[in-house]
């Protein structure tokens, strides 16, 4: 006899279920409310996920969702996003929650292997406990895929030594709060460093790989695919010091600049997403508070050209 499948809102209330059952047996829920618990904690990984650009980075255009393949071209050659899909064989479907937790914000794999930076594991480092574990949980929720990951391309040598010796050298993480900020520049700040990881692809990196953080979001024009990515710190020569709050808040919901020209590349990918969510579908508050941090942050005047 063949197996029976469930569909997938099913599985999705049976593994949000799972993580509320401790808070149950604690006293700390009612079982009345644990059905409605479990679908908040899936809403809330849903957009967590939407703010980190729908993990675009693992979605190849056209492919299932989360099923990797995508290609992402660098100095150090083409690496191909994984699959983090439920899947058992191919994805994440047998590590346990702190193994996926430990991949998002440490950069390990629960065989010790070491994950390349481009994977933004030192930005999701800040993630907060509650959103990185309804981050799992959503991830859980979603449909698994049997797709093998692609080998990476690299023109690196020994390149699991390599990025175990990156991580040494230059990764520390950084302290994580149980809760996000709740309002203002320091939710904008959260947002942009440690779930939508703007500094990733904005600031210019060092010969070592890492960010120059004295020019923080400054612009890069040697950026992940080749693309050039713009200074966007206030100055008002080379930046979007012009740019009213609305204008970013437009900008991060639609993908519209001031001039009517729309973005293009990544950008336009973690704006649309894949279809569980992306930039796009940001709160108006949310989104104002990024445009209110990025208003705040040093002016660096620096012309980016390709």
């Amino acid at each position: 006899m063949g197996k029976t499948r469930c569909g997938p809102r099913l599985r999705s209330l049976v593994v949000a279920g799972l993580v509320v059952w401790s808070l149950i047996g604690a006293g700390f829920l009612t079982p009345g409310h644990a059905q409605e618990a479990a679908a908040d904690l899936l809403e809330r990984g849903r957009y967590v996920f939407a703010l980190a650009g729908g993990c675009g980075c693992h979605t190849a255009e056209g492919g299932p969702t989360n099923a990797g393949g995508r290609p992402l071209s660098t100095p150090y050659g083409a690496f191909y996003g994984t699959n983090i899909t439920p899947d058992p064989d191919h994805g994440i479907g047998a590590w346990t929650d702190q193994q996926i937790i430990d991949s998002i914000r440490l950069g390990v794999r629960p065989d010790g292997s070491v994950m390349s930076p481009v994977m933004p594991y030192p930005a999701l480092s800040g993630m907060s406990d509650a959103d990185v574990g309804a981050l799992v949980a959503y991830l859980r929720s979603l449909p698994p895929v049997a797709q093998a990951n692609t080998p990476h391309r690299l023109s690196l040598p020994f390149v699991g030594l390599a990025m175990r010796a990156w991580r040494w050298l230059f990764f520390e993480p950084v302290r994580a709060a149980a809760q996000a900020p709740q309002s203002g520049i320091e939710r904008g700040a959260y947002i942009s460093q440690h779930v939508a990881h703007c500094q990733e692809c904005h600031t210019p990196r060092r010969w070592s790989g890492t960010l120059d953080h004295s020019r923080h979001m400054a612009g890069n024009p040697d950026g992940i695919d080749g693309e050039l990515a713009p200074n966007i710190t206030p100055d008002v020569k080379t930046g979007i010091g012009e740019w009213s709050e609305d204008d970013m808040v437009t900008l991060l919901r639609s993908g519209f600049l001031p001039d009517f020209d729309n973005v293009q590349g990544l950008m336009a990918l973690v704006i649309e997403g894949v279809p569980e969510g992306g930039y796009k579908d940001m709160t108006d508050a949310d989104a104002q508070a990024v445009a209110r941090y990025f208003k705040s942050i040093p002016a660096i005047e620096q012309a980016v050209e390709p």
